[in-house]
């Protein structure tokens, strides 16, 4: 699932820790990221989200249920 223009990254990763499934981060690597874990929350936040606005970034969803959270989230 491509996300794009997300402005309130602290609510999307409210909404991600609420997922049942696993929330991956698609880095330009080619890296998966968990974002359900802690430590890359922290990392996330610190350098992939260090500005208010991310214009585009890739996730993974492990179950088909939770792209409709993510999807009501972002309207």
């Amino acid at each position: 699932m491509k996300i794009t223009n997300l402005s309130n990254v602290e609510g999307f990763l409210k909404t991600v820790s609420e997922c049942k499934g696993t929330v991956e981060l698609v880095t330009k690597e080619g890296d998966r990221l968990n974002l359900k874990s802690e430590l890359t929350k922290y990392v996330a936040l610190t350098s992939f989200f260090k500005d208010s606005k991310i214009p585009e970034m890739e996730v993974i969803l492990s179950e088909p249920g939770d792209a409709v959270k993510i999807i009501n989230f972002l309207q």
